[in-house]
């Protein structure tokens, strides 16, 4: 990972070919949005698709957190500490109560406590989490909104319970293959074809969930984040611009791969989402037993921690399979 960053963030710009007026966007539902695309969902449209709901089956699609989890910290950020904080025998010893042996051997107290950088684990990306320029969506400012303790706008803690259609697109089986290319980019053709093979079609407001098949690898780090592949623009632009979708995931580290496929910006996917486009989305997903089951249409269900000012939190979705009436 840290010899791919590095090729990455040495590319020099003059190579850049074709290269976009990248901006950040203006949002559609006003100059106060914090929350873009997510502006999609409505009372109506939960109520839609969890009257679809025919079983009680669910699918936890979120990864378990551990010390020695994979986690991107090529750039300097932290591992995932855990550490107790009382014990059952330890809490006799110290006696932090003062309540005494007897009281302590009889209640036998653990505690804990962790430490973690929050874009690691199954998790959602605010729109605060790449800008362009200076700026985040909508326009917001670092110079006027990024205070000492976060963000005053488009924080974590403005992401809204997340109820819509889900969609899972399960590129690896639709290639007929256990394992992707390493770096492979999924375009927008191998997005059309997977779903052409799983009889589904996009809709306005859906939730769309790539798999590429890296979370097999989640308990090996090295392999989880050993050349992953990712998405490509060219296949988000289709989703967002021609699908109209409202948010989007993977199972694998970033979303997109590295080395990026644009000289002039090493997170091409990230900044077109979160700064032009509005679209937040959610990385290190658990898609396998979706994926083992044939399950591409569900309720989508999550929600996040409300870490205020935060550029992610963690998240617990779960999958509904729905049965079409």
């Amino acid at each position: 990972m840290k010899k791919l960053l590095t090729l990455a963030l040495a590319m020099p710009a003059i190579l850049a070919m074709g290269q976009n007026k990248e901006a950040v966007g203006t949002s559609p539902w006003g100059k106060a949005d914090e929350i873009g695309t997510l502006n999609m969902m409505s009372d109506a449209s939960k109520l839609a698709i969890l009257s679809k709901v025919k079983s009680g089956k669910t699918y936890d699609l979120s990864v378990e957190y551990f010390v020695g989890m994979p986690s991107f910290h090529a750039l300097g950020d932290p591992a995932y500490q855990y550490w107790l904080t009382h014990t059952p025998r330890g809490t006799v010893v110290d006696n932090p109560n003062g309540l005494g042996n007897a009281m302590n051997e009889k209640v036998s107290y653990t505690g804990d406590a962790i430490s973690m950088y929050t874009h690691m684990g199954t998790h959602i990306d605010a729109l605060n989490h790449f800008g362009l320029n200076g700026k985040i969506w909508n326009g917001f400012s670092a110079d006027e909104h990024l205070g000492d303790k976060g963000w005053k706008k488009t924080g974590a803690e403005t992401i809204p319970a997340i109820i819509a259609r889900g969609v899972m697109i399960d590129i690896p089986a639709s290639k007929n293959s256990e394992n992707l290319p390493a770096n492979y980019r999924i375009n927008a053709a191998d997005l059309q074809e997977a779903l052409r093979k799983q009889k589904i079609s996009l809709q306005k407001g859906d939730v769309v969930l790539i798999r590429t098949g890296q979370a097999k690898h989640y308990e090996d780090a090295h392999k989880f984040l050993d050349q992953y592949p990712g998405i490509n623009l060219d296949a988000v632009k289709w989703l967002i611009e021609d699908q109209q979708v409202m948010l989007l995931g993977a199972d694998n580290l970033s979303f997109e791969a590295f080395p990026p496929e644009r000289a002039d910006n090493w997170v091409p996917v990230h900044t077109y989402l979160l700064a032009e486009k509005g679209v937040m989305f959610i990385e290190q997903m658990f898609l396998e037993e979706l994926a083992r089951d044939k399950v591409y249409e569900f309720a989508f269900i999550a929600s996040s921690l409300k870490l205020r000012g935060a550029s992610a939190a963690p998240l617990r979705p779960i999958a509904l399979p729905i049965f079409a009436k």
